[in-house]
């Protein structure tokens, strides 16, 4: 696995994604909210996995689906290696060597919006998460090209163990404890019940068939917690929030390859 953060590869003016993509395009891996929120500008979209990695809801939100006073709960990606030092309660969703990949989507930024995007990112991003790089994988037909074509340079962003927002407290990793702040989250962005259900929706849009488990236990909990009503109408709106934010995606998309294509 190839991974690095902002301070590895240095490019002449500071800006290190460069060093990882020299003719000035850029990819970028969505494992969380840009699966069904993508970044502007892209002219791709590209389902697949990376490896070597462990989706978790273990990064506290303080804006988007948090407040600093109560936050919220949003993924991020865990190395395997250091997640299997941990004590994880659903450690056997991952004991096969296919639940060492975590799905997403990739993005192809054309090199006119690179710079415009990976700030847009960093903005986004700002709570916790670093630039990193890794291998991914597309997905095409029945199975993953992995073994048959050359993986794509991604950049992702990821929450570090190291970084203030991930859930340092054992207790605070706990399923249970996690469905049950999901439940009562609300930001700048909206429910987190609604990031939950989001993203169980686009890792299902996919093609894949189903989300992970981690993310699919994690649905069954809170559904558990909240009101029959309540959880049907957040799922309902997630469902069309999802619907329409790829249909608007999808047209940006379109008119962007196609203003490259004039160019």
């Amino acid at each position: 696995m190839a991974s690095s953060n902002e301070n590895g590869h240095a490019s002449p003016d500071g800006r290190t994604w460069r060093s990882y993509f020299p003719d000035g395009d850029l990819w970028v891996f969505g494992y969380g909210s840009l699966i069904w929120k993508p970044p502007p500008h892209y002219d791709q979209r590209v389902p697949g996995y990376v490896n070597g990695y462990v989706r978790r809801f273990w990064q506290a939100c303080t804006d988007h689906r948090g407040t600093p006073e109560n936050p919220g709960r949003v993924v991020t990606v865990i190395e395997r290696g250091f997640w299997e030092t941990l004590n994880d309660p659903l450690a056997h969703l991952e004991s096969s060597s296919s639940a060492a990949r975590v799905w997403g989507a990739a993005y192809h930024i054309p090199a006119s919006h690179a710079e415009e995007v990976h700030d847009y990112l960093d903005e986004r991003e700002i709570d916790g998460y670093t630039v990193h790089y890794t291998p991914f994988y597309p997905f095409s037909g029945s199975k993953a090209s992995g073994s048959d074509s050359k993986p794509l340079t991604c950049m992702v962003y990821i929450g570090q163990p190291t970084n203030p927002q991930f859930l340092r407290d054992p207790a605070r990793r706990e399923p249970q404890d996690v469905a049950e702040v999901i439940s009562r989250g609300r930001g700048q962005s909206g429910k987190n019940t609604e990031y939950l259900y989001l993203l169980e929706k686009a890792l299902e849009g996919l093609g894949l068939g189903s989300a992970d488990g981690h993310v699919t236990d994690l649905v069954r909990r809170v559904k558990a917690i909240e009101k029959e009503d309540e959880a049907a109408r957040d799922e309902e709106a997630a469902e069309r929030d999802l619907q329409k934010s790829l249909s608007r995606s999808e047209e940006e998309a379109h008119r962007a390859f196609q203003n490259e294509e004039r160019v």
